[in-house]
Formats: C-alpha cells, structure tokens, sequence
C-alpha cells in the first residue's frame, strides 16, 4: 500500500480549499459554540481523554454564568439562529437543570444539542428535552455489546445507548448521530456493525480514532496499527459509495488521497477559527476535544467576543506548528499541523494521521 500522498487532480482541489480556509480564518466566523457544563460522568471510559469520574473536583458552572455570556457577549453581536450551542462533559445528563438550560438558551434564539452516552437517556427524560428545544444530539456506540464494554466498562451501557437510540428515533424532527471510536476489536467486525447499525434504522453515523491523552495516553490496546486505520479508511470509503448509510470520518487530521473521499469536506480544524468553547472553569478555548491548555482567556475575568476577536492566534496561525516532522512535510499547506487536539502542553503533535498511512503496508 505505501504512499498515500493525494494526485495531482486532488491536490488542485486542496489548494483551492486551502486557500478558502484562509479565507474563513481571517473572517473566523463563530458558528458553533461547546459549553463542557460538567465534569461529572455516570461511566469511567478507558479512553476518555477529559478523565471524567462521578465526583469532580470542578463543580458544573452554575446555568446563570453560562447565560450571562449569551446575553452579554454573544447576543449583541451574531444572530443566535446562526450559532449552534453544544452541551457537553462529562456527561450532560448528569446536571439536574439539564431541561432548564435548554428551555433558557432556545428562548434566547439559539438552537441547542447534546453529546451523551445514552446511559441515562430515558423516553421520559428525552420527551421534556425535546420540548426544551433539543435540536441534535449525538449518541456513542463503540461497536457491539464486547467491544462497546470494553471501552465503557460498564456492562449496561451498550443496551442503554442502543435504547437511547431507538427512543430518539421515534422525533423525526431531531437530528441526531451514532458516534463510534473504533478500537482495534472492532476494525474487523466494522462491516457486520454496519448491518447492525441499518437494521436498527439508524442514519448517520460518525467514526473517530482514540487520540493518546488521558486515559487513552499509555493504553496501546485503544491505538490502531497503521494497517488497522488504513483498513478504517478503507471501510468508509465503501461504505459511502454504497449509500445505505450516512457514515464519515471525524474531523481529525488530514488523510492524504483519502481526502474527498471519507469524509463530505477536505480536512480543515475548526476549532478556534469556527468552534469556541467555555470550558467548566471558565477558561475559552477550541472545541471541547482539545485536553492540553490552549486557553485564550477565561469568562470570569476577560470578556468573551474581545477574546474571540483578538486572542485565538496559536489556532489561526499556525507557523509555530512547523517544526519538528511537520517542518519538512509537503502536505504542510494543507493540514496546517493536525488537530489541535492532537497538540500536548508543549505543542508536539502526538501522532500525525497522514504518517500513520505513510507506514501502512
């Protein structure tokens, strides 16, 4: 297999894609914004790069300082049916004023959705969060019942997510998505998994690989093998000629000739340039799947809009990111150094996706 370096017709493409994304970074335009609401979780994940347990040591931000920044910082200056408001954690489903935050944020004009692992999902609770304006929400399934515990621990997970799945079925008018992270044990069950997922009516779904931070950081039984992500990519790009079912790769790093081709956009990092997040102690930052400190100011002593206007430097230029494998990479331009997710505290790049497939066989 060897090289995965993209063709000439592709490599046009990117060129003009990259040159459209400079574009968006100049205007960086704030069109989703991730509030991480708690830290508290119902499960303990092997992989989960936030370290979430049930007791936190960071209380929720209490609903009124959450809303304050929307009245007094977002509010004046975008038109909120334009910003999408993500509710994350932890696991959402923790917070008791869960519905509350939702009625508040949909009065206030801004659509609203939810990143959950459905273990505590019931038709009731569903039921008063859609009528509290829950727009999207986005369910993880990490493969069948032995690989889905495996990473979740807990052995009612998997029937509680597929639970929650099917309850979510029955609003035609909520937009929602499977979320799986693929592990080693699933990559050769990925196509049987499919089936599962049609049989069981579902649309959309979502793929990403575990990043090494958190729990994940030393557990190689999470981390594919270059051939296993090839192998990932490989399934994808079938899986969305045949058109059974919606299914991308997560906007992780660029993938070379895959680009196009698993995903419905070229590679781009948002986060930063569309995608800000208030995270549960405050702090501003990218999206919520960044761990390392990248925060650019904190809602409790700067205010929000100037912070987004004026501080997001290290996500919107990326110079400093050319160093190390990514200094001699003719793919530079555009990947622009990976996710941002994919930085450590000092600003080395973990693992670079289009290395991975390099070294493929």
């Amino acid at each position: 297999m060897g090289s995965c370096r993209p063709g000439l017709r592709k490599r046009l493409g990117l060129k003009l894609f990259a040159d459209l994304y400079r574009d968006r970074v100049a205007a960086h335009p704030l069109d989703t914004l991730f509030w991480e609401c708690t830290l508290r979780c119902n499960l303990a994940c092997r992989h989960c790069g936030s370290d979430c347990c049930s007791d936190s040591n960071l209380q929720d931000m209490p609903l009124a300082d959450f809303l304050k920044v929307l009245d007094e910082e977002l509010t004046p200056h975008v038109n909120p049916r334009n910003v999408l408001i993500i509710l994350s954690g932890g696991e959402v489903l923790m917070r008791e004023d869960l519905e509350e935050a939702g009625r508040e944020i949909t009065r206030r004009g801004y659509p609203w959705g939810m990143v959950t692992n459905g273990l505590a999902l019931s038709e009731e609770r569903l039921e008063r969060l859609v009528k509290a304006g829950l727009r999207c929400i986005s369910v993880s399934l990490d493969g069948f019942e032995e690989e889905h515990t495996f990473v979740r621990i807990n052995p009612k997970s998997f029937t509680r997510a597929t639970a929650a799945i099917q309850a979510i079925r029955k609003y035609p008018e909520l937009a929602y998505d499977v979320v799986t992270c693929v592990t080693p044990a699933l990559v050769p069950r990925l196509e049987a998994f499919k089936t599962w997922l049609i049989e069981q009516g579902v649309t959309a779904w979502r793929i990403f690989s575990i990043f090494p931070a958190g729990r994940a950081k030393t557990d190689r039984a999470l981390q594919l093998s270059p051939e296993e992500f090839r192998t990932v990519l490989d399934f994808i790009q079938r899986t969305r000629q045949e058109g059974k079912i919606n299914l991308s790769y997560a906007c992780e790093g660029f993938l070379g000739s895959y680009e196009g081709e698993v995903r419905d956009h070229f590679y781009q990092c948002a986060a930063g340039v569309s995608v800000a997040s208030i995270r549960i102690d405050g702090s501003i930052s990218g999206c919520t799947s960044i761990r390392a400190n990248y925060h650019q100011g904190n809602i409790y002593q700067d205010r929000f809009w100037e912070v987004w206007q004026t501080r997001f430097t290290p996500f919107r230029d990326r110079s400093w990111a050319k160093e190390g494998e990514c200094a001699s990479c003719k793919m530079w331009r555009y990947c622009q150094g990976g996710g941002m997710h994919l930085r450590n505290e000092q600003g080395e790049l973990m693992y670079c996706h289009y290395n991975k497939l390099q070294t493929s066989k």
